[in-house]
């Protein structure tokens, strides 16, 4: 578990949770995302519920393929858990086909692996600036 700060410099940062078993695609969403955001990070969905009992970000990004629970067990939790039910959760996965399932699932947004940095960015800002969820 790890948080990384990155201020924007005329804002208060939103709060960007990313749930990645792999460092290296983490370090690649924070790099595609910005330094406008502020990064929790977790590399397992038993880190990231252990940061969402103590922290309240502003939207996550969920992997599927995680080790010992998936993300599509984490996601359902996450929309069962009062006060983050109503978190904007972008999945990215190399599973393109697991794009319906992932939205029937609770997601607002899939993004396929490998993912356009931009791609990514304009679908994390849109879902943060609340005209986005659900498309």
């Amino acid at each position: 578990m790890t948080v990384v700060n990155r201020p924007h410099a005329k804002t208060a940062a939103k709060t960007i949770l990313i749930c990645e078993d792999d460092a290296n695609l983490r370090t690649l969403v924070r790099l595609a995302l910005g330094n406008g955001f502020r990064f929790l990070e977790a590399p397992d969905a038993y880190a990231a519920l252990e940061l969402l009992r103590r922290t309240q970000p502003d939207l996550i990004v969920l992997d599927l393929m995680l080790p010992g629970r998936s993300g599509f067990d984490l996601l359902a939790e996450i929309r069962g858990i009062d006060g983050h039910d109503e978190t904007p959760v972008v999945v990215i996965s190399a599973w393109a086909h697991s794009d319906t399932a992932a939205v029937q699932a609770g997601a607002d947004r899939f993004v396929a692996k490998p993912f356009d940095p931009s791609e990514l960015h304009a679908t994390v800002v849109d879902l943060l600036e609340g005209d986005g969820a659900g498309s």
